[in-house]
């Protein structure tokens, strides 16, 4: 397990470079985004996504994923006008939508769900690393399953220094802002549910969904 640090206002390239030559042959990264450090690979490589769910030792709970931009939603998912009014909305930032998923998404990573959670983050690593990949990212906490979701580098340094299997690479930024996981808004029913509060009030979000 290799850790590299990384100064979020310097230059990048070396970093996502590295990043970049994990994540094309089929490796996991553990990376920094808008609320807490990202456990992820390439979401469309069914070996790499089988790897995340054996390093978080789960196997049951679907992977949300990042995407870029709006073109790479619709490449991933069934989008109707309304799914399109939440989406600019609610991105880039905090909020996750589960939509229904297109085939390029493999079954392993909704473990056979019908539906995918998306986001795009705001977040200048997360940009410049898909960007220059050119694939969306499993985008899950970096933690094992059942411990807490966090922003402390250190302690997932700590959780992870002695797991088997462990993650190829951690992108160290240190410690980032206080912030929770996302708020998830599941949109594959008539009404959009809110499956995870996450960081918002539900009086706020009951205001946001009113599209």
């Amino acid at each position: 397990m290799n850790i590299i640090q990384v100064d979020l206002n310097k230059d990048l390239d070396p970093i996502i470079n590295e990043a970049l030559s994990i994540l094309k042959s089929g490796g996991t990264i553990i990376y920094p985004t808008d609320t807490v450090y990202g456990l992820g690979c390439n979401a469309l490589d069914e070996f790499a996504v089988r790897r995340i769910f054996d390093i978080k030792e789960r196997s049951s709970k679907p992977l949300p994923i990042l995407a870029r931009n709006m073109v790479w939603v619709e490449e991933l998912a069934y989008l109707n006008d309304q799914h399109r009014k939440m989406a600019e909305k609610f991105w880039p930032g905090k909020f996750t939508l589960v939509l229904p998923k297109k085939e390029i998404i493999p079954a392993i990573t909704t473990t056979g769900l019908p539906s995918v959670g998306i986001r795009i983050a705001d977040h200048v690593f997360t940009d410049k690393l898909l960007a220059r990949f050119g694939y969306p990212l499993v985008t899950t906490s970096a933690n094992i399953s059942g411990a807490a979701p966090t922003g402390d580098i250190n302690t997932i340094i700590r959780e992870f220094s002695h797991h088997v299997p462990r993650p190829d690479l951690i992108i160290d930024a240190g410690v980032l802002p206080k912030s929770n996981t996302s708020v998830i808004i599941d949109c594959t029913t008539d009404k959009p549910k809110v499956l995870r509060i996450g960081p918002s009030k539900p009086e706020d979000l009951l205001k946001l969904l009113e599209v």
